[in-house]
């Protein structure tokens, strides 16, 4: 029986002399209009510039020469990839009556050809095809994506900045110890506090000071590289605030509970609720999946093999329970996962451990989506004081 929230098919009867449908093949400078129009015998194809009135108004005149061929439109829906636009025209569309699906880019599939070709055209025409395959309940023809509204793409954007400020703090330290390193400096720390007072003391092996460019180089680094630390604290601080001033219902309520397990900050608990335990999953599978935490086989006649995890989900998510399952291992020794995991490792390699804190990170993963979901308390996992 296909579940309520099954994005792999469509759930409404499919009327073709009822339905418009619309694909739209979107680009920074066009936007590439497909569509498929009961009574009319051929299939129109639109460049329009990238503009949402323009799409409307196509969308309404497509609608009355279907209405002038004699059809009667109860359902006009329109399509186009997840990408870079996110999900603003469809939430455009949507208030004005559309019926808007995100088709997920790579459950598209294409030939196998070594050298196909490629162009909008031809892309438009396929997604076309893959909708209306999807629009039949054709199950696994394509995959479409859940539209989140503006407040829920808004609240991962603090733990998304974060992310790129402190890769920005490494890039700034690697480049900073470079240029010291090309003088035969090597004993410099960046990160100290007390590293620019430090910066000016500095001589190279060769018992001269650090030449006057390369001394200025150094101290712009130093400054953006404060500048960048303070914009990191700036947004611990207001999450804090925010998890202070936030009610007993919903995600913050989520972060609070789930930052309670010992090993989890309030960084990792609100990167995990916001991209993937506050989302409407059917299952463990679908959360282990999502996390593109499952694995890959590759089966064809006697062949049976594993080509490894399968990639497909949220990146972060998957570095974040990576990175948490080892930390889970200090911290939460006595706890079920933590000595199911060493039992299996205990006289293995380091390969096979790599492999299994993959295991124990799905695990984690599902306990630690079941414990914000319904309460559960993974087994032997020690809880903070609220």
């Amino acid at each position: 029986m296909p579940q309520s929230n099954d994005l792999s098919r469509c759930l409404i009867s499919f009327r073709q002399d009822e339905t418009l449908v619309a694909v739209v093949e979107m680009s920074k400078t066009s936007w590439l209009v497909a569509g498929m129009i009961p009574g009319v015998a051929r299939h129109p194809l639109k460049k329009l510039v990238p503009d949402e009135k323009a799409l409307f108004e196509l969308l309404e005149r497509w609608r009355d020469e279907a209405v002038k061929a004699g059809k009667i439109i109860t359902r006009i829906t329109v399509a186009y990839e997840a990408g870079r636009d996110g999900f603003w025209l469809a939430r455009w569309l949507r208030a004005r009556g559309f019926e808007v699906y995100v088709v997920h880019s790579s459950s598209v599939a294409v030939t196998r050809e070594h050298r196909r070709a490629k162009t909008d055209r031809l892309d438009c025409e396929m997604l076309k095809r893959v909708f209306i395959g999807w629009l039949r309940g054709e199950r696994d023809h394509c995959r479409m994506v859940a539209i989140a509204t503006q407040t829920q793409e808004d609240a991962k954007r603090p733990n998304r900045e974060r992310e790129n400020l402190v890769g920005e703090c490494t890039r700034i330290v690697g480049r900073l110890k470079a240029g010291l390193a090309r003088l035969g400096i090597r004993s410099f720390n960046p990160k100290l506090r007390n590293a620019v007072e430090r910066l000016e003391s500095l001589r190279t092996p060769e018992d001269v000071p650090v030449p006057a460019n390369t001394l200025c180089e150094l101290r712009r680094d130093m400054a953006r590289l404060r500048f960048v630390k303070d914009q990191i604290k700036q947004i611990e601080r207001a999450r804090v605030r925010q998890l202070e001033q936030a009610p007993e219902q919903g995600p913050q309520q989520m972060v609070r509970l789930l930052a309670r397990v010992l090993g989890i900050g309030i960084e990792t608990a609100d990167m995990l609720v916001h991209e993937i335990l506050s989302r409407n999953l059917r299952d463990r599978r679908a959360v282990a999946r999502y996390a593109g935490l499952t694995g890959s086989p590759d089966e064809s006649g006697q062949k049976r093999r594993e080509k490894g995890l399968s990639r497909a989900g949220n990146a972060r998510v998957r570095r974040g329970m990576i990175q948490l399952a080892w930390r889970f291992l200090m911290f939460q020794k006595t706890s079920a996962l933590a000595q199911w995991y060493r039992v299996r490792t205990k006289d293995a390699g380091g390969a096979v451990r790599k492999t299994l804190i993959v295991a124990l990170a799905r695990k984690l993963l599902i306990s630690l989506w079941r414990f914000v979901t319904t309460g559960e308390v993974p087994v032997g996992v020690t809880l903070r004081v609220a």
